[in-house]
C-alpha cells in the first residue's frame, strides 16, 4: 500500500541514532540531505509507484516510503554498490541509516530494492534529474552562463563478442530452454539431443587455432567454424520444432510454463540465426560489413563504437552525451539509441540548456567533433556570444587566427574539465559499465549515476558557500 512520501514519525531508536552520528556525516552529505527533502522529487516517485497495481493506494502491506527509496538509490550510485552491498552497508552503518531515513526500522533487502528501482523508468529518471538541476539553480549552484559538452561510451554488461562465443551462447541458451520443455512435457514429439559439449569443444578449438597466424592455422580455424556452424544450425532446427510442437499441443503439460518457454525460444531463435548469417559472411565470404550485426544475444542494443582510443580501440555499448554548466553540474544527458555524429548533438543540447535556464549561455565549449559552420552560426543566432569549437581541417587564415585568441584557448582549457567529469562519473559512480539490463536499464543506470554526481556537487558547493560565510 503506497501511503507515505516520508518515513513514519521518529521513534526512540531514531532519536538515539541521530544523536550518536551527528558529528560523523561527510560535509557534502548534510547539504545533500537538504536537497533530497524536496517534495517535488518525492511526489514523482510516489505517483510512479502508485501505477504498479490498480489498488496500490488502498490495498496490501505498507510499502517502503518514497523518501527511503530515493535516498537508497542515490546512496547506491554515489558509492557504486550492488543492491546486496547497499542493503548490507545500510544495515551496518548508523550514518547511512540516518541519511537514508531508515533509522531504527528494517532495511529493505536487495530484492525489494531491485523491484522498486525497476518501477522507476527512464522517463521518470529524466524528470528527477531535471528537478535536481532546478534545485541547483534555486540554490545558485549553477547560473547557466557557460556550457560544455562531450560524448563517451557506456559499456553494456557483456563479454567480448566473437562469432564463436556468440554461437556458443546461442546453443547454450536454446538447449537450456529445450531441456526445460522436456522436463515439463516428457519425451513427446521431437527428442532433445544435447550438443553443448560438442559446441564447447569447437569453440575452444577455434580459440586455439586463432593464435596461429599462418595459412595452415587460418585454414584449421575456418574448418572448425564450418563444423560449429553446422552443429549450431541443427540446434536451431530442433528449437524451431520444439516451438512448433508446443503451439500444436504435441508437447503437453503446464501450459503457462510451456507458453513462457515457447516465447523465449521464439525470441532467441532469430537472434541465433542472425549470428549464423554474420558468421558465414565473415568467415566463409570475407565480408566484415554484415548489416544489423549482433554483438550480444542478451543486450541486443549494444553497438560497436570506435573513438580512437589506443587502449580501447573497440568499445561495446552505447554513446552517451553529457552537458555541463558551472561548478561541474551536469545539466543534461542523452543515451543515443544509435550512434550519431557528434556534430548533430550540439544544437539539441543548446536548446535543452535554454529550456532549463530560460536563456542561452554566453559561452560554449566543445571538441572538434562538434564543429560545423552551421552549428556555430545557429549557436550565435540563439544568443551565444563566444563559441569555442576548433576546426582541425580549416585552411582559412581568419579561422586560424580566431582559434589562437586568448578567450578561445581559455574556453578550450575549461572544456577539458568535461573529460575529467566523465572520468569521475565512471570511476566513482560506475558509469563505465551498465549493470542494468536492456536499453531502458542503460538509461536508468546513466541517469541515476548523473543524479548521484550532481547531488554530491550541489552538496559540496553549498557546504563551501556556508563555510565561507
Amino acid at each position: 500500500m503506497i501511503e507515505a512520501r516520508r518515513a513514519a514519525q521518529l521513534s526512540f531508536g531514531d532519536g538515539f541514532i541521530q544523536e550518536a552520528v551527528a558529528d560523523l556525516w561527510e560535509p557534502w552529505m548534510r547539504r545533500a540531505d537538504q536537497v533530497l527533502q524536496d517534495d517535488a522529487l518525492l511526489s514523482m516517485i510516489q505517483q510512479e509507484l502508485m501505477k504498479r497495481c490498480k489498488k496500490s493506494k488502498t490495498r496490501g502491506r505498507k510499502a517502503t516510503p518514497a523518501e527511503v527509496i530515493l535516498r537508497m538509490l542515490v546512496l547506491k550510485h554515489v558509492r557504486d554498490w550492488s543492491f546486496e552491498t547497499l542493503s548490507r552497508e545500510v544495515r551496518a552503518n548508523l550514518v547511512y541509516r540516518e541519511f537514508t531515513r531508515v533509522g531504527a526500522d528494517k532495511v529493505p533487502d536487495e530484492k525489494t530494492m531491485g523491484n522498486l528501482a525497476r518501477q522507476l523508468g527512464p522517463e521518470l529518471i529524466q524528470k528527477m534529474h531535471a528537478r535536481v538541476v532546478g534545485i541547483a539553480i534555486e540554490n545558485e549552484a549553477v547560473t547557466g552562463q557557460k556550457m560544455r559538452v562531450d560524448t563517451t561510451v557506456v559499456e553494456t554488461n557483456i563479454h567480448y563478442p566473437t562469432d564463436s562465443t556468440l554461437l556458443g551462447d546461442g546453443v547454450r541458451v536454446l538447449t537450456r530452454l529445450m531441456k526445460r520443455v522436456t522436463a515439463i512435457a516428457g519425451q513427446a514429439g521431437t527428442k532433445l539431443r544435447d550438443r553443448t559439449r560438442a559446441v564447447k569443444l569447437r569453440v575452444l578449438g577455434i580459440a586455439r587455432a586463432s593464435r596461429n597466424q599462418t595459412k595452415a592455422g587460418q585454414e584449421k580455424m575456418k574448418a572448425a567454424y564450418v563444423k560449429l556452424l553446422e552443429v549450431t544450425s541443427r540446434v536451431v532446427g530442433d528449437a524451431k520444432k520444439f516451438s512448433r510442437e508446443i503451439a500444436q499441443r504435441i508437447k503437453k503439460g503446464n501450459r503457462k510454463m510451456l507458453h513462457k518457454a515457447r516465447k523465449q525460444l521464439d525470441e532467441m531463435i532469430p537472434r541465433v540465426r542472425q549470428v549464423l548469417r554474420q558468421t558465414r559472411e565473415r568467415v566463409l565470404r570475407g565480408n566484415t560489413k554484415a548489416p544489423d550485426k549482433l554483438f550480444s544475444l542478451f543486450e541486443t542494443h549494444t553497438e560497436l563504437i570506435r573513438k580512437g582510443k589506443t587502449q580501447r580501440p573497440n568499445e561495446f555499448g552505447q554513446l552517451v552525451l553529457l552537458q555541463e554548466a558551472e561548478n561541474q553540474i551536469i545539466t543534461g544527458y542523452q543515451v543515443c539509441d544509435q550512434r550519431p555524429a557528434d556534430s548533430t548533438l550540439l544544437i539539441p543540447a543548446l536548446d535543452k540548456h535554454i529550456e532549463l535556464f530560460g536563456k542561452a549561455p554566453k559561452q560554449i565549449a566543445a571538441d572538434a567533433g562538434f564543429f560545423s559552420a552551421a552549428n556555430e552560426s545557429q549557436a550565435e543566432d540563439k544568443g551565444v556570444r563566444r563559441v569555442s569549437i576548433p576546426s582541425r581541417s580549416t585552411k582559412s587564415q581568419a579561422r586560424k587566427d580566431k582559434q589562437k585568441k586568448p578567450w578561445f584557448r581559455e574556453l578550450q582549457k575549461w572544456r577539458t574539465g568535461c573529460e575529467g567529469r566523465i572520468s569521475v562519473v565512471k570511476r566513482r559512480h560506475g558509469m563505465q559499465r551498465s549493470r542494468y539490463k536492456g536499453p531502458n536499464g542503460m538509461k536508468r543506470w546513466v541517469g541515476l549515476a548523473v543524479i548521484a554526481d550532481n547531488v554530491i556537487q550541489i552538496g559540496t558547493h553549498l557546504a563551501q558557500h556556508a563555510a565561507s560565510n
